[in-house]
C-alpha cells in the first residue's frame, strides 16, 4: 500500500500503540512525537479538537527547533484521538485500577461508543485534512478473570475509557461492532487518502 521508496516523512503525533501498528502495517516509516493537551467536550468535536491541538503543539515544538528546517523531504504530521462514550458520558483514561475495573464491568454484556479522529498536516504547506468516525461496540459478558488480567496487564490504564478493542483479551469478548467498516479500517483508508491528497 505504501510507496517502496517513501518520498516524504511522517511524524505520528500520538503515543498510541494501535496507531503505530496501523501505520506500520501500511508499510510507512515514521517517527513519533507527542503533545500534552486537555481532553474534554462533545465526542465528535473533541476528537477533532484534540487531534488539532496535538498537531499545533508538535508544530510549535518543531518551529522552536531546527528540526523542521533540517528535513529534506516533505513531511506529514499525523495526529489522532479516540474517546469512549458510555451512557452518553465521555470516559477518559481511568484514574485508578478500581475505576478501570468499573469501566470494564460496565461494558460487560452491554455496549460503548468509540469515536476516533485522524488529522494529517503537511508541514511544508500547512494544509490539514482530517475527519472522525464512530462505532458502537457490543460486548459479551466479561468474566472476572479477564477483568483481573486486563487490570494486571496495566495497558488499559493508559487508554480512553479503559477500553482497548485490539487487546488479545478484549477481542474475543466483542459481540458486534455497528459501523459500516471497523474503526481501524476507516482510519487506515482515511490516512491513505489524506496522504495522497496532501502530497499532490
Amino acid at each position: 500500500m505504501a510507496p517502496k521508496n517513501q518520498s516524504f516523512e511522517i511524524i505520528l503525533g500520538s503515543s498510541s500503540m494501535a496507531r503505530r501498528e496501523i501505520l506500520a502495517e501500511m508499510g510507512y516509516e515514521f517517527t513519533i512525537m507527542t503533545a500534552d493537551v486537555d481532553e474534554k467536550e462533545k465526542p465528535e468535536d473533541l476528537v477533532m479538537a484534540l487531534a488539532e491541538a496535538k498537531a499545533d503543539a508538535i508544530m510549535m515544538r518543531l518551529k522552536g527547533s531546527a528540526e523542521l528546517e533540517e528535513k529534506l523531504l516533505p513531511t506529514l504530521l499525523i495526529t489522532a484521538d479516540t474517546v469512549v462514550v458510555y451512557e452518553g458520558i465521555i470516559r477518559e483514561k481511568p484514574s485508578s485500577k478500581e475505576e478501570a475495573r468499573q469501566f470494564i464491568r460496565d461494558y460487560s454484556g452491554g455496549s460503548a461508543g468509540v469515536v476516533g479522529s485522524v488529522l494529517v498536516t503537511n508541514l511544508v504547506t500547512g494544509i490539514r485534512k482530517g475527519g472522525w468516525e464512530s462505532a458502537e461496540v457490543y460486548f459479551l459478558d466479561v468474566p472476572d478473570e479477564v477483568v483481573d488480567s486486563l487490570i494486571e496487564d496495566g495497558i488499559i490504564l493508559n487508554v480512553a475509557g479503559g477500553l482497548m478493542l485490539e487487546h488479545l483479551l478484549t477481542l474475543p469478548l466483542i459481540d458486534t461492532v455497528v459501523s459500516s467498516l471497523s474503526l481501524s479500517h476507516k482510519i487506515i483508508i482515511a490516512i491513505a487518502c489524506l496522504i495522497e491528497h496532501l502530497l499532490l
